[in-house]
């Protein structure tokens, strides 16, 4: 794989004019972390696609609003991020939450777990997730959201995404103690 030499400065100029081997040298430099993004969010790797396809239009898009006082990576992230919310909610009629009886399932704490699964391990469960709790678990869990923020950009209320939080973390916590037996 290429790795791309030139400095964000150069690949932003560049974009900010259209020039579509600058635009493809700062889609390569990044497409690949902001694809492991969208997988988190989507529910499979063609949803995942379709969302940095459509993240990245809208960087390039948006590129001369960049302001350089922050991180380009950071900056591309949210945007991606912001991409997998817009898609949630124009489909939130397939989206599903966390029942109270499918939390209510006994099993082990997620700590006592933890030790012996590695980071694959750990993704696949949370990819068995309901599109919906996957959605507000990886945005408080992952991205650092607040439950307050959350609510507003999902149009929820906070207490529904504290509760699919907790949820996920319970039925997280039971599906990888499973796992690891």
């Amino acid at each position: 794989m290429e790795q791309i030499t030139e400095p964000n400065n150069v690949l932003i100029e560049g974009c900010v004019r259209n020039d579509r081997k600058m635009q493809e040298k700062l889609y390569r430099k990044y497409s690949m972390l902001m694809y492991n993004i969208c997988l988190a969010y989507a529910g499979d790797r063609t949803e995942a696609m379709d969302l940095l396809q459509e993240g990245f239009i809208k960087v390039f898009k948006n590129i001369s609003k960049f302001v350089e006082t922050g991180s380009l990576e950071g900056w591309i992230r949210r945007i991606v991020t912001n991409t997998a919310i817009d898609h949630y909610r124009k489909n939130q009629i397939s989206r599903k939450m966390i029942t109270l009886e499918e939390a209510e399932i006994s099993g082990k704490s997620l700590n006592k777990t933890q030790d012996s699964l590695n980071y694959k391990d750990i993704y696949k469960q949370v990819k068995r997730l309901p599109n919906g709790a996957r959605m507000i678990f990886n945005l408080h869990a992952i991205e650092g959201y607040t439950h307050k923020e959350i609510a507003e950009r999902l149009n929820i209320t906070e207490g529904t995404s504290k509760s699919q939080v907790n949820r996920a973390r319970k039925l997280l916590a039971h599906w990888l103690a499973e796992y690891r037996q």
